[in-house]
């Protein structure tokens, strides 16, 4: 074994969340030691999640819009797939990322060790044969994919996301199994390289996370051009034959069982932290594998922090990156803490799907007494002129208050219109603030400025909101 190596601080996980708490804590002048299990550090995010899956999905954009341009009498061939060149294009751009993350470790001095870590008690890793011990330590192992036990094991036509990724072939018929964002952006992906798309969702929605009325210009668009979309519907057995998966459904609208070339579980994800023997080192985790912190991301073991996925929902790489950075703020006694009013969430669908803060149906639920603003994007000029009219914009405001305390839109570009609301709700602007702030026009933001206007009083281009 080799001798003990001794660290101020060590960062176990190098994804968003690992890597965010390292870079920040040697900017603030901490001695840091990242470990992390891959050949590079990025994490899931980069290497297999958002990063490639956005890459995809423009490819799928370009497609759609190939075809959809039509209508303007502009007319292109039928495309001609070389998903080599797909997947390679698709790491092109992760590689990219990747060295650009590992240049950023190595520029702030950033030691990295690669292995899995696992920790012999409060104040030392194993990594292999390596120990290593720590005045601080942040965890940030992320999650992973959440398998289910009734499907075929080691059949390469049982996909997860990161098989769905790496584009090895377009199945002829494929079943999602998960009506989530991650399902449904697969689905995307595949139906437009020439996929027959069926999705299997157990909830009375696509997206569960969100309103009703956010999904449902998803929800008519699958519909109509998806083999099927069938919900309130489970997956009770798949059977493996030599020419395809049978696939047994139980649901009211749903056939008995459905044959695919392929299916692609996309259900949802676990916390990692129930495999760092974390007991050893007294760390509190859930039979879920989450890891319980508070506001300044300490576990019960004030010298141990974690942050990301592990730490559960909601699941998402910026929430991960934010509560890095305040990680490495509290270590460095900076006056930090994890207080967000809220994670913002995104659906790279078509339309996309994106929201903040309260739901309407969370709001009902609550009794949160509030007013909201509807803008459907047929009344925006710059959604008609581009073909996206299938949109909307909806924003609640307290009805006491008037401060904005929720918003969702449904569009083309949702995820980088819904940034302006994220803002909105953190400076604790109300209705008047916005109607006041002079957007320009013709663009979807002004649907977000609208929805503010009719809450005010003060809308001209739709008619006033009910009083």
């Amino acid at each position: 074994m080799s001798d003990t190596m001794k660290r101020e601080i060590v960062v176990l996980g190098g994804g968003p969340g690992g890597y965010a708490a390292a870079f920040r804590a040697a900017d603030l002048g901490k001695q840091v030691l990242m470990i992390e299990q891959e050949k590079q550090i990025g994490g899931v995010c980069l290497h297999v999640g958002c990063i490639p899956s956005k890459t995809l999905l423009h490819a799928a954009q370009v497609i759609r819009d190939a075809r959809e341009i039509s209508s303007y009498g502009i007319s292109f061939g039928e495309p001609k797939i070389d998903i080599k060149k797909l997947a390679g294009k698709k790491q092109d751009v992760v590689s990219k990322l990747a060295s650009g993350v590992t240049g950023l470790a190595k520029a702030r001095k950033v030691e990295v060790l690669h292995g899995r870590g696992v920790f012999e008690d409060a104040n030392t890793l194993k990594v292999g044969e390596q120990l290593v011990e720590f005045d601080q330590c942040i965890i940030a192992v992320g999650s992973s994919p959440i398998v289910l036990p009734f499907l075929p094991k080691d059949d390469p036509r049982i996909w997860d996301s990161t098989d769905a990724l790496e584009v090895k072939e377009i199945p002829s018929r494929l079943t999602v199994l998960g009506g989530g964002i991650i399902g449904l952006e697969m689905a995307e992906v595949y139906h437009r390289l020439g996929s027959k798309v069926t999705v299997v969702e157990m909830a009375d929605q696509i997206i569960p996370g969100a309103d009703s009325d956010l999904v449902r210009p998803l929800y008519k668009l699958i519909s109509d051009e998806y083999e099927g979309v069938y919900l309130n519907t489970t997956v009770t057995g798949v059977k493996a034959g030599k020419k395809g998966l049978a696939v047994t459904l139980e649901g009211k609208d749903a056939p008995g069982t459905l044959e695919a070339d392929v299916l692609l579980s996309a259900v949802g994800r676990k916390s990692n932290g129930g495999s760092l023997n974390l007991d050893a080192a007294g760390v509190k985790v859930n039979e879920s594998g989450i890891i319980e912190v508070d506001e300044f991301l300490r576990t019960n073991v004030e010298h141990i922090y974690a942050v990301g996925d592990v730490t559960g929902p909601p699941m998402l790489a910026h929430r991960a990156l934010y509560q890095g950075r305040i990680a490495a703020e509290v270590i460095a006694g900076e006056p930090s803490a994890y207080t967000p009013m809220t994670v913002p969430s995104v659906a790279y669908t078509h339309p996309e799907v994106a929201w903040m803060g309260l739901t309407e149906k969370q709001a009902k639920k609550d009794s949160v007494p509030y007013t909201k603003g509807t803008v459907p994007w047929q009344a925006s000029g710059r959604a008609l002129s581009a073909g996206m009219s299938q949109g909307v914009t909806k924003v609640l405001f307290h009805k006491e208050s008037g401060r904005i305390i929720g918003a969702g839109i449904t569009g083309e570009n949702a995820g980088e219109l819904l940034a302006e609301a994220v803002l909105a709700l953190e400076m604790g602007a109300d209705a008047e603030d916005i109607a006041l702030t002079m957007h320009a026009h013709p663009t979807l933001s002004e649907t977000f400025l609208l929805a503010a206007e009719q809450v005010h009083g003060s809308v001209t281009d739709m008619m006033p909101g009910k009083k």
